[in-house]
């Protein structure tokens, strides 16, 4: 680590979540002076929690994931020190109305074959469903075919896939992956997800789930870059900003701020609130108009005895798609009863309703998958609607994501909207962050400065098909 000094370069990090934090990590790691701006009282941006004033529960914003291929994500873990708050899984549980379970999980053959033994024991796919699975994914194993426009609904259809093949496994994955239904996901962003963590090796499709709320897990990067003679300055709104070749100047509050660069960390829908009213700023403020939002819901139950010995599931066929045992995952006694975390993605059917219809919704699908819900007591309950989650990633997407270099000198864009390559996920906005820090090193004068960790290599017959 260079060590930092009165003559470091500042940074200012506008926005708290993913993005700001790798992005400050990095820099703080490389001798830099960083300045976390947060107008939260708490760290995450959209991977967060807090004391829910009505339950007086910890709650997270929603229930967030990582895969192994997410290797970013992954070295942002390990730097901060988290490495051990995540519990790793090799399989998962596809639970259909009625209760009957299908499990598809890791085997010791080589990538791409390596869920092929259970995926051929699913009770809850056909045997005609399982061949038009995998005559697509034979498809997607050479290159992952370019965005032309068209959604890949209309890919699955010319893959002459089943409607249980489209319902039950291709829309349940993706609506998790990329927060869109099928009609609006572009067809390079669905193969990128099938290819880095289905197909490519064994590691990469393994799930990993937070096991402490999504601030405690984020409040260790605000303590590496404080360690590393960062400031984190929580509550803190910036109102504008402006630079010169020199210097940037951040307005916090009415107070002028002088840093020697700026990096704007903030989610898509908040960035307008920020720019200039310039023609400069008109090209940057057009992008952000052409990209559409994405909403998800997270209905938190608390019941007085436990629902299932189940830590986590995909549920079939219904408005809620996964089942989060959070009791489990927090490692509280089973005495204690089931506190369970359901997520709807895609949630737009939800964004409209009320928290009572939400939650008798939920308590009436999930009486269908798990029996035992049938006897138990619900304590409290509590629903949490993302609206701007996420940006759609429909076809077409990707020509409206800007870089990481501004108009503005010494100033840069980081965030999961940004053109990274990845969709929007927790991967993509550390991806930004590790990107968009490059950008500030070597501006800087660090001229080889890169922080962006490689993607995982591919495994066993995916080697013949190079990335």
């Amino acid at each position: 680590m260079v060590q930092n000094s009165s003559n470091s370069p500042r940074v200012a990090i506008v926005g708290g979540g993913l993005a700001g934090l790798s992005a400050g990590c990095a820099l703080a790691d490389a001798g830099f002076e960083v300045t976390v701006f947060e107008r939260r009282p708490y760290l995450g941006g959209r991977a967060s929690s807090y004391q829910h004033p009505a339950t007086g529960e910890i709650v997270d914003n929603c229930q967030h994931v990582l895969l192994g291929c997410c290797t970013n994500l992954i070295d942002l873990y390990r730097r901060t020190g988290v490495s051990s708050k995540i519990r790793w899984y090799e399989r998962l549980t596809f639970v259909e109305p009625g209760g009957r379970a299908s499990v598809i999980q890791i085997s010791p053959l080589p990538a791409p074959l390596h869920s092929v033994p259970s995926f051929v024991r699913a009770r809850c796919l056909r045997s005609v469903d399982k061949l038009a699975i995998a005559r697509a994914m034979l498809a997607l194993l050479p290159a992952a075919p370019e965005d032309n426009g068209q959604s890949f609904l209309d890919w699955l259809h010319r893959q002459r896939q089943t409607d249980i093949a489209i319902g039950r496994f291709w829309r349940t994955i993706l609506l998790s992956a990329l927060n869109e239904d099928l009609d609006r996901i572009s067809v390079s962003y669905a193969a990128q997800v099938f290819r880095e963590s289905f197909l490519k090796s064994p590691d990469a499709g393994k799930m990993g789930i937070p096991t402490v709320p999504l601030t405690e897990l984020y409040n260790h990067a605000g303590q590496y870059i404080r360690a590393r003679h960062g400031r984190i300055l929580l509550r803190c709104s910036v109102d504008s900003f402006s630079s010169s070749a020199s210097s940037v100047e951040l307005s916090t509050s009415g107070e002028r701020q002088r840093f020697d660069f700026a990096l704007i960390a903030v989610s898509f829908d908040a960035i307008d609130r920020l720019l200039p009213d310039s023609t400069e700023a008109a090209p940057l403020r057009a992008l952000v108009g052409q990209f559409d939002p994405s909403p998800i819901t997270g209905i938190h139950l608390w019941f007085d005895r436990e629902i299932s010995e189940l830590d986590n599931a995909v549920l079939l066929e219904r408005t809620i798609q996964w089942m989060f045992h959070k009791s489990r995952l927090l490692d509280r006694r089973p005495g204690e009863g089931s506190y369970v975390e359901l997520v709807v993605s895609s949630s737009k059917s939800l964004v409209e309703k009320s928290r009572s219809e939400i939650i008798a919704l939920a308590m009436g699908e999930l009486r269908e998958f798990f029996p035992r819900v049938r006897g138990a007591e619900l304590l409290k309950a509590t629903v949490i609607k993302e609206v701007n989650a996420t940006y759609s990633p429909r076809p077409g997407v990707d020509q409206y994501r800007p870089g990481n270099a501004t108009c503005w000198p010494r100033i840069f864009l980081a965030g999961d909207w940004t053109a990274t390559g990845w969709p929007a996920t927790m991967e993509g906005a550390v991806r930004s962050g590790y990107l968009a820090a490059a950008h500030v090193a070597r501006e800087a004068g660090h001229n080889h400065a890169r922080y962006l960790v490689a993607d995982l290599a591919p495994k066993g017959f995916m080697r013949f098909w190079g990335r």
